[in-house]
């Protein structure tokens, strides 16, 4: 069965046109993302609600028809602007009137998004970057569905050598050996490394795990000569950096 998308995409029957009102319909959807387009390229970033954003990317999937029904069922489906470009697309496709094109058209935005806080980061002194790192770690884990752990390995400048893939999992599910830890720091010739996860939950308060790794792995990189300088913990409802909060 064809998604419902694709009856958007495609030219209507003369039946069909003239069950929407023919021509007069086509001319009045036209209108609309003609003063949407108008509004979002005059009124810079606040001039559009968060529907009529998801209503605008539509358009790319959607030639024709109105996109707000959907642009909301979206919103109510997920809840924020932000969980429905960080949603899985099978799980986009699940809203009627989502198709295949739809769905990349909403992911492109959230890749193009995690690039350009990426780029803001690479090649920076990290810890003079802080903010740009604290918004690209946002953007990329804080609606992740499981708890995925990171290293962040950076040199003597503090600049970014490699970003670590740990494991998905719980801090223990996951195996964080603070030795491996230690040892890819070594490999890869890295001074320094920040320790990064999320929690599902969106609540980012460590657990007494968290706090027992953190410090682990920062007693044997003071072995080795290589700083521990923050474990970040990522959430929906925000962020907590161990040491700021005395736990490093």
């Amino acid at each position: 069965m064809p998604q419902a998308e694709d009856m958007f995409g495609e030219e209507p029957s003369a039946g069909a046109a003239r069950d929407a009102g023919g021509d007069a319909g086509k001319h009045a959807g036209a209108g609309h993302r003609a003063r949407l387009r108008e509004r979002l390229l005059k009124g810079g970033a606040e001039a559009l609600a968060d529907y009529e954003v998801l209503e605008f990317l539509l358009f790319a999937g959607m030639r024709q028809g109105d996109t707000k029904p959907v642009a909301k069922a979206l919103l109510k489906r997920f809840g924020s602007l932000s969980a429905v470009l960080n949603a899985d697309p099978a799980a986009l496709k699940q809203v009627k009137g989502i198709g295949d094109s739809s769905a990349a058209a909403l992911k492109s935005v959230a890749i193009a998004a995690r690039r350009m806080a990426r780029s803001e980061v690479a090649d920076k002194p990290v810890l003079s970057s802080w903010q740009n790192l604290i918004d690209y770690l946002a953007i990329d884990m804080a609606h992740l569905t499981v708890e995925r752990v990171r290293v962040l390995y950076l040199d003597t400048k503090n600049r970014l050598i490699d970003d670590h893939h740990v494991g998905d999992g719980s801090i223990d599910e996951a195996s964080i050996h603070p030795r491996e830890v230690i040892r890819k720091a070594m490999d890869v010739g890295a001074s320094a490394l920040i320790l990064v996860h999320n929690h599902p939950s969106g609540n980012p308060e460590p657990s007494r795990a968290d706090i027992q790794v953190t410090q682990q792995i920062a007693e044997a990189g003071r072995l080795l000569g290589v700083t521990v300088h923050d474990h970040v913990i990522v959430g929906r409802e925000g962020h907590v950096s161990l040491r700021a909060k005395g736990l490093i």
